[in-house]
Order: structure tokens, then sequence, then C-alpha cells
């Protein structure tokens, strides 16, 4: 592989251009991948070499970089940048198609084609990630990267800034020796199953909610367990609405075994936004008490809500017995309290590529735990670890949260009115978050997969509500989900405006099968 000093790319700025200079090398070098200018594991500059070429400042590349690493187009390998390799299996050549032998200038001349906007959901803005406090806490953590591996349980840096986190954004306030450093939310879970099935020694019964978020389901029945898919309503997961199963008093169960966790998204319900009150919270506490079930909440992007404060996680009303009603049950492995364990990561608010998140279990698997993760390692970066502990302990990621719930919002407001005038859609109502639900009202007869083939025609990539049930299950919801997060460049700037555009005259247009409800 050639030096990334000696590499050149085509690429040039023009002052003149109304667009920020790290937008114009955002949209030349994604041009350059998409058109196969660039290939995949092909070299690009050093920011520092491509900034003295060009004369600009090294910030402007180092956030054109950012970017193009937060969508995939980049990779970071050996202190070299490079196209992501993975984008050669995502090439896919039309049958019969061969190279054109005619030389450039003979070819016909072809409209220009723009990339693809994808605003399937889950996916963070990370251009405005690139600030000094960013930049710092990574040079820092690189610098010091020889101080040894972080201890199993995570570095006792970040736990600690963790928990000061967790206090100050959610209400809960713990020991950082209940914390766990975890590569993200499926680490956490994946985890937390092999603690509680070794303790059960048998596979385990995990309700989910249905709808919910696909890779979180997917997690436990990788592992062997029986998922059960719970029905959802405008409050969140209904408790009532749990298996329960009866004990004989004879050393065994009357009906089938209730759930011995349950995993829930009560501060944002993924995908529908639902916020679990009050009232239902302490009901499944309660049931949770009751049945010495573990509930497992996944607390994803509760620091996003634009609408009032976030509201407080799930486990800040696990205090202990006494807290909440219920008669203890048979053969009890949490103990008389903590029965909440909460799942956190850093990728919905900071960069989906991050892997950093965290994990706060209750007291009684705590050893156990501990023992795994000393026997399995840990996953998450040792720099990433130390990089995240320096830019918590320097308010960097409350500053970054706050300056985008601002946008989010802005882009949620965006969303609303691009899609106001269209009939036979709702924008389901929700207080934050990187997307939005638009539900059909059935005053038009959409079929979800129509839409989705048709958005992605016009060039918009959205996602069908129908997949976000349980596999055979069929919600009578309908609609699509529509992301706001990592939107891309326009060459004019914003991409968000011309992809809602896009939507609008696609819901706006019949499709095969389109019509009136009947």
């Amino acid at each position: 592989m050639r030096h990334p000093h000696d590499v050149e790319v085509p690429v040039r700025v023009d002052r003149a251009d109304p667009a920020p200079l790290p937008a114009q090398l955002v949209q030349q070098l994604r041009d350059l991948v998409v058109s196969g200018a660039l290939r995949p594991g092909d070299p690009l500059p050093s920011t520092r070499g491509l900034a003295a070429r060009l004369g600009i400042s090294r910030g402007s590349v180092v956030t054109a970089y950012d970017q193009l690493h937060g969508e995939g187009y980049l990779h970071a390998t050996n202190g070299a940048t490079v196209v992501h390799p993975d984008l050669a299996r995502s090439r896919v050549e039309r049958p019969g198609t061969r190279p054109d032998p005619r030389p450039p200038a003979a070819r016909p001349r072809r409209a220009r084609e723009r990339p693809m906007i994808d605003l399937t959901p889950g996916r963070p803005d990370t251009g405005r990630l690139a600030t000094p406090g960013w930049r710092a806490a990574w040079r820092d953590a690189a610098a010091a990267a020889g101080s040894g591996a972080p201890p199993a349980q995570g570095s006792e840096a970040l736990r600690e800034q963790i928990a000061e986190h967790l206090r100050l954004m959610r209400g809960v306030v713990r020991d950082p020796q209940d914390l766990f450093v975890t590569a993200g939310a499926r680490d956490g879970l994946q985890l937390l199953l092999a603690a509680l099935g070794g303790l059960a020694g048998r596979p385990l019964r995990v309700a989910v909610e249905d709808p919910g978020y696909p890779s979180l389901r997917r997690v436990p029945e990788r592992l062997g367990h029986r998922v059960l898919p719970v029905p959802i309503d405008d409050q969140g997961l209904d408790p009532a609405r749990l298996p329960s199963g009866a004990w004989s008093g004879a050393g065994r169960w009357e009906v089938e075994r209730a759930p011995d966790a349950v995993v829930v998204t009560p501060s944002h319900q993924y995908p529908l936004g639902a916020s679990m009150p009050a009232a239902r919270r302490l009901e499944l506490l309660g049931w949770a008490r009751a049945h010495d079930a573990l509930i497992v909440e996944d607390d994803y992007d509760s620091e996003l809500r634009y609408v009032g404060e976030p509201l407080p996680a799930l486990s800040s009303l696990d205090h202990g017995p006494g807290t909440v009603p219920g008669p203890p049950s048979p053969g009890r492995r949490l103990g008389a309290g903590g029965h909440v364990a909460t799942l956190g990561s850093f990728t919905k608010v900071l960069a989906p590529g991050l892997g950093v998140g965290y994990l706060l279990a209750p007291p009684a698997l705590r050893e156990e735990l501990l023992r795994l993760r000393t026997d399995l390692g840990n996953p998450a970066s040792a720099v990433a670890q130390d990089a995240m502990a320096r830019f918590l302990a320097d308010g960097g990621l409350r500053r970054h949260t706050a300056r985008m719930r601002r946008e989010y919002r802005r882009r949620r407001d965006l969303l609303t009115a691009a899609l106001a005038g269209v009939r036979g859609v709702r924008a389901v109502p929700m207080d934050g978050g990187l997307h939005a639900v638009l539900e059909f009202t059935g005053e038009v007869a959409f079929e979800e997969q129509d839409v989705v083939a048709r958005a992605a025609a016009a060039g918009v990539r959205v996602a069908a509500l129908g997949s976000y049930w349980a596999e055979g299950a069929r919600g009578a919801r309908r609609g699509v989900v529509v992301g706001f997060g990592a939107t891309g460049a326009a060459p004019e700037g914003d991409a968000l405006p011309d992809a809602l555009a896009v939507l609008a005259r696609v819901l706006s247009a019949p499709g095969p099968g389109t019509g009136a409800a009947r």
C-alpha cells in the first residue's frame, strides 16, 4: 500500500461555493466511491497532506473524513484511511454488462446520478461530532495507549464518569462497582442472559415488546432461549399481558412458567415512541418481584428527548424491598431487591461505530457477571474507553447532546411539515429520538413494501413498520419508519428537505393496488 502522504485523489474546493468546505469534500469523495473511481481498500491521503494540498485547515478534512467514516464509506486501518473494504460485497454488476471499451470522451454523456439518501432509522448525525474536545479526547487516549488493558469490568475512570452521567441525566444513583463497560446494548444483553441462564441452569424464557427492536429480539434466539413476543399499546408494554405461572407449593409450576426476563424500552418505545407512565412502571416492577424476573431496560436514546426533560430510568425506581408490592416467589435468584438491569450505549448519541456502552447490573448478578467478563474478556477497546472517559469528564457529551437535541427537533418539525398534507398518512407523535413513524391511516390503501420499493427507486431508503413485529405476527398498524439522523449531504447542503419532498411525492402518487380504502 502506498504511503498516505503520497496518495492523490481528484478533489478540489471552491471558495465561491456557499457549501461548507467539509460538505464539498464529503460530496466529492462519496461520488468517487459510488462511481468506482475509488475502490474498496484504496488508500486516501492523510488529513494533513490533503489539507496542505488544498490550502485549507486540517480540521475541515478531519470533519469530512469523520462523516464518511460514520456513513460507512471509509475505514481506518494501520494508521491510514482507506475506502471501506465491505463496500466490495455491496457492489452488484448487472447481468450481461461489460466494461465500455470506448475512451471516456467517446462515451455518451449521462445525467449525473446522486447517491441514495438513506433514511432508515438508528443512525445518528456524526458531522457535528468532530469538535476540538472530541479530537483532544481521542488524541490523549491514543497517546496513553501503552498504559495497559483495562479491568475486565471496564475502565474505572469510565465507570465513574458513567455513574455521574446516570445521576445527572437519568436520576439513577448507583455505585460504579455496579457498572460494566460493554461494546454496546447487544453485548450487554448477551452478558446478562449468560449470567441469568447460568443461575437458572436451563434455557430462559425472554419476553420482548412486539413490535420492538429486531436485533435485541434476535440475541436471545441465537443463544438458544425462548422468545415470547408481548403486544404493546399506547403506553408501551402492559404487564397484565405477560404470561404468569402459578406455583403449586409442591416444588413445581402448575402452568407454564412465567418469563425469566422482560426486555423493554420504557422511556421511548421502539419504534412507536410510547413512554411508559409511572403507574405502569411500578406495576411492571411489582410483576418482576412477584415472579423473581429480571427487567432488562434498553435505555437507547433517552437523552435525545426534545420535549421536556429526559424521563428517569426505570432502574431509578428499583430501590429494593418495600418499594413495589408483590409476594415473593420460590427459588429466588435475584433476592429481595434489584430486579432491573439497564443497558446503555453511546452509539445513538455519538457515532454508530464507537463500540462503547454500559450495563447497570442488579446486585445479585454482579459477581456472576464479573466472573463471566473475567473469563471472556472485555470487547470494548481500551483506547475507546479512555477517550469516552475523557470526553465525559470534560462535559463534551452534555454539550453535544444539547446541540443534537435542538437539531433533531428541527428535523422532526421539518418532516412533520413536509408530509402534513399527504392524504392517508399521519406522523405518530414522539417526544424525541432519531426517527419518526409515518402511519397509514387506512384512508388510502397503501402497501408497505410497495411504498418502500418506490421510495428506493426514487433515491430514498426507508423501513417498513411491519418489519418490527415478531416473525409470523402481523400488527394492526402499518406504515414506514423514517430516520433523520444521518441524512448525508447534498451539494447545496442538507439532503433531508430533498429526501422528504421525494417521499411526499411517492406517498401522493398512486402505486400498484393503491387507492381509496373500501
